[in-house]
């Protein structure tokens, strides 16, 4: 895909920034602070890279879906990113080595298994809601190639919404069981409580944004597929994710969860 000489050079600094996990400056001279529209072009470009390497998308992150760092970064809504194949971890306690991220935090979601295909904007509540299929605990290492975290909505948008990873208990529970907007969760750092949320912190419900989500990969022509992960956001703060520490992700109506940050 083609794209203009200053958004290049965006795309292939925080390509570059990813293969040597070196951070770069924030990008501003060549995207102005509120430009999401060149951003989302980069994050195209660098997909398409990606996937002409090798790679293959498994699912959509949302990202931005607390009222409070919309407000910090002054926007009005979330925004996403993709998932690739090799940034999904599975198990109930998982390994991850924490070299081959930038500068990660770690932060805990509730994250959506694509029941059916998503092709109509207009599904009704109860069909949408099986369509929705089914949902586990996920931890997303959350990981941006601008220095110091010093960034804007634009930043994050072009860096592919700052995802590193995504690491995902192996049990299912059926969105149709329960009201998620009401599920607390407690992460802990060995055995420490260091952040604190609940299912309303994503826009009010996980499943709202979960349906933004699909209305807009129609809108783009890029349908939810049946078996995709959608990571909602994050139910409470993110925290350093730090070698040699363990992780514990509780959330209620989900089996516990935990990632070890190994050096």
């Amino acid at each position: 895909m083609s794209i203009a000489a200053p958004l290049r050079a965006v795309a292939d600094a925080l390509w570059n920034a990813r293969a040597t996990r070196q951070p770069i400056p924030p990008p501003r001279q060549w995207l102005e602070r509120a430009d999401c529209g060149g951003a989302y072009e980069i994050q195209r470009y660098n997909h398409a890279r990606a996937i002409a390497g090798g790679r293959r998308c498994v699912g959509r992150k949302i990202g931005l879906t607390s009222a409070a760092v919309q407000r910090q970064l002054g926007v009005g809504q979330p925004d996403y990113g993709l998932l690739f194949d090799d940034m999904v971890f599975e198990g109930e306690i998982v390994h991850i080595p924490s070299g081959r991220f930038i500068q990660p935090r770690i932060e805990g979601e509730i994250a959506f298994i694509v029941g059916e295909d998503i092709e109509r904007i207009d599904l009704p509540s109860e069909a949408f809601r099986r369509a929705a299929g089914n949902v586990t605990a996920a931890f997303e290492i959350v990981d941006s190639a601008i220095a110091d975290w010093n960034i804007t909505v634009a930043d994050t948008i072009a860096d592919n919404a700052s995802c590193g990873a995504v690491v995902m208990s192996e049990e299912r529970w059926p969105l149709v069981d329960r009201d998620w907007r009401l599920a607390g969760m407690v992460m802990s750092e060995d055995d420490r409580v260091v952040s604190l949320g609940v299912g309303a912190a994503t826009l009010g419900d996980p499943l709202t944004a979960f349906r933004w989500l699909a209305n807009l990969a129609i809108e783009q022509g890029m349908p939810l597929r049946r078996g995709e992960i959608v990571l909602t956001g994050a139910l409470g703060p993110m925290v350093p994710f730090v070698a040699g520490r363990q992780y514990r992700l509780e959330i209620a109506g989900c089996a516990p969860l935990m990632a070890v940050a190994d050096a």
